[in-house]
């Protein structure tokens, strides 16, 4: 089973070392907000990330989906367009 989330990036802080991305869920600004903070009116999301593109991808004030699915031992490495492999 997964579980979907909706989430605005909050803030992109720049580091010399890197980037730091803070994510809070959605509240109010279309019906289907609306319908998701019925359900996870509160949490955060911090990422840390070293990888520049990857960074980019998260723009404040954009909302994303955010899927929770169990990581099973068997399934395959998902590749994802933007983050490196690390081993």
């Amino acid at each position: 089973m997964s579980v979907r989330a909706k989430f605005k990036c909050e803030v992109v802080v720049s580091r010399t070392n890197g980037s730091e991305i803070d994510l809070a869920p959605v509240t109010n600004g279309s019906d289907e907000n609306k319908e998701f903070y019925k359900y996870t009116p509160g949490g955060s999301i911090k990422l840390s990330t070293v990888n520049a593109e990857a960074a980019k991808q998260f723009v404040p004030g954009r909302e994303y989906y955010v899927d929770f699915t169990p990581a099973e031992a068997d399934q395959p490495l998902l590749r994802v367009v933007g983050f490196a492999d690390h081993k």
